[in-house]
């Protein structure tokens, strides 16, 4: 069969599901253009096959789908055909020429996940280690943040260890410490995900700005009847941090900074993971400072270095793609 039949056969068998999107589900010529972009490329490679688009089976679609993928087609695109695809043969079930849909059960590869946020080192210092330089900010809270961020890329952890984290061990009848500081082994233990616990060093810094903090959180607690006598970082009220006001903080802080990034407690975590590899290529080691089960969650800082080499590479060699000829 010739190209030229082969089109008219695609636009015949296509012709009155493409109508029923115009007229009865009154979908915009774009749209309709878009289904019918995508339900041709069905047929092309059903055609190639040699088999009738309505007699395609699962195990076809999901080689469709793998055909898809290894050209290089992204996950978002390859799950829009796949709804096109079953939009169809579920108008086709409607028309009793189909017992089951084909597509049915088949999902598009997982979305590639992009590599996460890591600042410069010298980004990294000044943005836990200066003051916020608006004139309202109260001391109390920029000593609690400041406490606050360096402890985060000081030892990587996840906002939720922070907020969660005792002025010292305690352990009664109502409360259980889950983490806290060891002042005297510069150390903070924590329990991250799956309640697994583990403890990580603090850099002098951090513990400089613990010990400012400190005085602050005794005039909180004193101060509030109802001050949480545990936590480690208090709100204005006495109240432990939550989680989403220690985001609020960093964002904000970032901002009266100049900071070009969005500001994330995760953001200090990745550049506390990347910048220690950078320095030690212990990857062993980073993954039990984070706390990862696997590896493989830690693997991805190895990326994030070779993306930094790459960056100084273009940026250096005389021969770099992205240099351009005088």
């Amino acid at each position: 069969m010739s190209a030229i039949e082969t089109q008219d056969t695609c636009q015949a068998e296509l012709a009155p599901y493409l109508d029923n999107l115009r007229h009865q589900r009154m979908l915009s010529p774009h749209t309709v253009s878009n289904y019918a972009r995508d339900l041709s490329e069905l047929h092309s490679m059903a055609q190639a096959g040699n088999i009738a688009l309505g007699a395609v089976t699962h195990f076809q679609i999901r080689k469709f789908a793998a055909q898809l993928h290894a050209k290089g087609l992204n996950a978002r695109s390859i799950a829009r055909k796949l709804s096109a695809w079953r939009g169809y043969y579920d108008w086709l079930s409607e028309q009793g020429d189909l017992k089951s849909n084909p597509v049915d059960g088949v999902k598009a590869p997982k979305k590639s996940k992009p590599l996460p946020k890591a600042l410069a080192a010298d980004d990294a210092v000044q943005l836990v280690s200066q003051a916020n330089p608006l004139k309202d900010a109260a001391a109390t809270a920029q000593r609690c943040n400041r406490a606050m961020f360096e402890l985060l890329y000081s030892s990587g952890l996840r906002v939720s260890e922070l907020v969660g984290l005792d002025l010292r061990y305690h352990q009664d009848g109502a409360h259980q410490s889950l983490g806290w500081i060891d002042f005297d082994s510069n150390e903070v233990t924590v329990t991250g995900k799956g309640n697994k616990m583990r403890s990580v060093p603090v850099g002098q810094p951090a513990m400089n700005a613990l010990a400012e903090w400190l005085p602050a959180r005794t005039e909180l607690v004193a101060k509030h009847a109802q001050a949480d006598q545990h936590a480690l970082f208090l709100s204005e009220r006495g109240n432990r941090m939550s989680a989403r006001v220690a985001q609020l903080r960093l964002k904000a802080h970032g901002q009266a900074l100049g900071m070009a990034t969005n500001m994330h407690p995760h953001v200090l975590r990745h550049s506390f993971a990347s910048h220690v590899l950078q320095s030690s290529g212990d990857l062993r080691a980073v993954q039990e400072m984070l706390g990862h089960a696997s590896i493989s969650a830690t693997q991805v800082y190895t990326s994030l270095d070779f993306q930094r080499l790459a960056q100084v590479y273009d940026a250096a060699h005389p021969r770099a793609k992205k240099q351009t000829p005088k």
